[in-house]
């Protein structure tokens, strides 16, 4: 029998929602890894991976509102998580049956969400370089580095290379952050010079991880 290769986010995570097998309504939404996902089926109760706290829980623990397990699904992506279960209580922490007991209205307002301060800072980045490429607007340092051309970019990186390098060998944990912002930077930057995304570093990462 072939194995299944569900596809867990780079924390190691997967999303599953949860609903009542006798309704069907939805429940709740939370996050499993691969030992909850193993306790949950061993058990046959849910178990979930909590960000928050960085541990395991079992749900109902404190409150004593279980779910026993009737059924797991996944998605036709293999990412996400259906498990389908009889609730001996209330889902939400607050009381109510299910989690999502709030409706988004059309005249709602959504706060913009903060400035991306993770992983996601790299994409980020990578579409501003590649903007300052198109547009090379007046007074940028990025538009300069593509005006002089690849030579001049190259010769950054082996500048911002030594530089970390040195600060290693000093131990100077302040200079060698520093000088490997320095280096990841201009290296995005030859990458956009030759029209390669970060996720292609990424994906030969996840690779070899495997």
């Amino acid at each position: 029998m072939n194995g299944i290769e569900l596809k867990f986010d780079g924390r190691g995570l997967i999303p599953a929602i949860v609903r009542d097998n006798a309704t069907g309504a939805v429940l709740m939404m939370a996050w499993m890894n691969a030992e909850t996902l193993r306790l949950t089926r061993e058990t046959g109760y849910t178990h979930f991976w909590s960000r928050s706290r960085g541990g395991i829980w079992k749900k109902g623990d404190t409150s004593g509102n279980v779910q026993k397990v009737e059924k797991i699904a996944y998605d036709c992506d293999l990412d996400t998580l259906l498990i389908s279960v009889t609730p001996a209580g209330p889902a939400c922490h607050t009381g109510a049956v299910s989690c999502f007991f709030m409706e988004l209205k059309k005249d709602d307002i959504i706060k913009e969400p903060p400035p991306p301060a993770d992983e996601r800072i790299i994409e980020r980045l990578y579409q501003i370089i590649q903007q300052r490429k198109t547009e090379r607007p007046e007074g940028s340092y990025v538009a300069k580095l593509f005006d002089k051309g690849e030579n001049t970019i190259l010769k950054k990186i082996g500048e911002e290379g030594t530089e970390f390098v040195m600060a290693c060998q000093k131990k100077d944990a302040k200079e060698a952050v520093y000088e490997a912002a320095d280096l990841w930077f201009h290296m995005l930057v030859a990458l956009a010079n030759i029209g390669i995304a970060p996720d292609a570093v990424f994906e030969e990462l996840k690779r070899r991880f495997k």
